[in-house]
């Protein structure tokens, strides 16, 4: 193992999130009501350019009056481009207006890692001036060719940066790629195509202690595409996938949940190997296979996921 290590750096349990327009108001108190342990309040792409001001009024006054975290959810807000006259206004009306309820600001389109520099730069202004204690979280959406091009320099950035999502429908324009689907597969293409890039994604990530989310699949109509790319994502190693329609929510929660089976071998692993470091010996064997300190490793990870999982449903209860 390398000298130089970057420890997971914010443990959020992030199966779901729920992609909620800040711009409808009814939507928003539905998405607190539902079972997604995420939920963004989206001020950019799905809300029109006259509803942007709305959109943000909408967001501060819902993140004022529901208790997000009694629900047990993270909340986040997607603030606009930085290409855009609108960002500014919206981390600025946000931090001031409900700094102390908002769990994570999601960026879109990151290119360069000063993109984030900027949102961080005002963010920690404001939280100074204000007394807010909350130290509010950035996530960074990697959906352009710039952003994956640069994305391990994106990934050490630190700071406040927790995650980074795939965003899957910006980045097939951005690559004019042949498709006009959000997510899916592409028949003409041997396999996954967005497969290479998530998993860079992945991997900077992982080697710079970060969240790797999984972006839209479009087709809310079509439930086994959904799984079936949730699944794909999750052998990749990412640990949750967005939903844009609340019947996508239950999909993901499911997928990216550890079986029962599998916790329950985890904990197997765990004992095994404890086991033999008493008789002195650094393997094991459990159902016939060997297990060593890579698969205790494994085996930790899916126990820190199930107790995520069941520490919320006590929250909950």
């Amino acid at each position: 193992m390398s000298h130089t290590l970057h420890p997971l750096r914010r443990q959020r349990l992030q199966r779901s999130e729920l992609a909620v327009p800040a711009s409808n108001a009814a939507m928003i108190e539905k998405a607190a009501e539902s079972a997604a342990d995420f939920v963004f309040l989206d001020l950019e792409d799905a809300v029109a350019p006259p509803e942007k001001e709305q959109a943000r009024r909408n967001a501060v006054a819902a993140l004022n009056d529901i208790d997000w975290a009694d629900r047990g959810k993270t909340v986040s807000v997607r603030i606009n481009g930085l290409d855009t006259h609108y960002m500014y206004r919206d981390v600025v009306d946000i931090m001031e207006k409900a700094g102390d309820r908002v769990h994570t600001l999601l960026v879109p389109k990151v290119g360069v890692p000063s993109d984030l520099y900027v949102v961080e730069a005002l963010v920690n202004q404001i939280e100074q001036g204000t007394g807010v204690e909350t130290r509010v979280g950035l996530e960074a959406l990697i959906e352009t060719a710039l952003g994956m091009a640069n994305v391990e320099a994106i990934a050490q950035f630190g700071g406040r940066l927790e995650a980074l999502h795939f965003g899957v429908a910006d980045y097939a324009a951005s690559m004019r790629a042949r498709t006009v689907n959000i997510g899916g597969l592409n028949p003409d293409y041997p396999g996954d195509q967005w497969h290479a890039s998530i998993t860079r994604m992945v991997i900077a990530c992982r080697a710079y202690g970060l969240r790797a989310i999984d972006g839209p699949f479009g087709d809310f109509s079509d439930p086994e595409g959904y799984v079936a790319g949730a699944r794909r994502a999750a052998a990749l190693g990412c640990e949750g996938k967005w939903a844009i329609h609340p019947n996508q929510i239950a999909m993901a929660n499911d997928v990216f949940s550890p079986p029962e089976e599998e916790v329950s071998k985890a904990q197997r692993i765990i004992e095994e190997l404890k086991n033999a470091e008493a008789a002195g010996r650094g393997a094991a064997s459990l159902d016939g296979k060997m297990i060593d300190a890579a698969s205790e490793k494994m085996a930790r990870n899916v126990i820190d996921t199930a107790n995520a999982i069941a520490a919320k449903s006590v929250t909950n209860a």
